[in-house]
């Protein structure tokens, strides 16, 4: 019985570089995106190279003519590697402050570029949520409508942080921005 090869697309963890993305399969080894490292040839029988995730399981080796493809794909799962988003000027270098009601208690101080950071993780991975729901195949589109209707709810409740973004390109928007797209 041949043993599996993992395709591109599927998630690997090297003790060195980290975590990763396979974006072409060769005899040999695996051409992996490494968050950290970038682009790296490891040796399929590397003892420091693990697969998390197989996707696109197959018994031979790819060809390189969907990377492209795979590489959109990859960028999509780990959105944690995203576009920098930009901190609005005014309040670089700021405190946010959670005051308790009784006197006695000491307050919270919360670096804003830390805050700030959250909130963007959480819009980044709600927009991949939103991929995997959209491109899910065993949901019926009813099902998808349904579940984006949460999501596009979760984005308005999440508008009082757009005070905090210096682009407009960047707001959350809810139910009446969706509307406007």
């Amino acid at each position: 019985m041949e043993e599996l090869t993992a395709g591109k697309g599927s998630r690997v963890q090297h003790a060195r570089y980290g975590p990763g993305v396979i974006i072409d399969v060769k005899y040999a080894q695996y051409v992996v995106t490494f968050m950290d490292q970038g682009i790296i040839e490891v040796d399929k029988t590397d003892p420091l190279f693990e697969i998390l995730y197989m996707e696109n399981r197959s018994t031979e080796v790819e060809t390189v003519s969907a990377v492209e493809t795979s590489l959109l794909k990859i960028l999509r799962l780990w959105s944690d590697v995203s576009e920098v988003v930009p901190l609005g000027d005014r309040w670089e270098g700021g405190t946010m402050i959670l005051q308790p009601k009784d006197p006695s208690l000491k307050p919270k101080e919360i670096p804003i570029e830390a805050f700030f950071h959250k909130i963007v993780m959480v819009r980044d991975r709600l927009r991949v949520l939103e991929q995997q729901i959209n491109s899910h195949k065993l949901l019926s589109d009813e099902d998808k409508i349904n579940v984006q209707q949460y999501i596009t709810r979760v984005y308005g409740s999440l508008t009082t942080f757009n005070v905090l973004f210096k682009q407009k390109e960047h707001w959350f928007s809810g139910e009446k921005g969706a509307r406007e797209d």
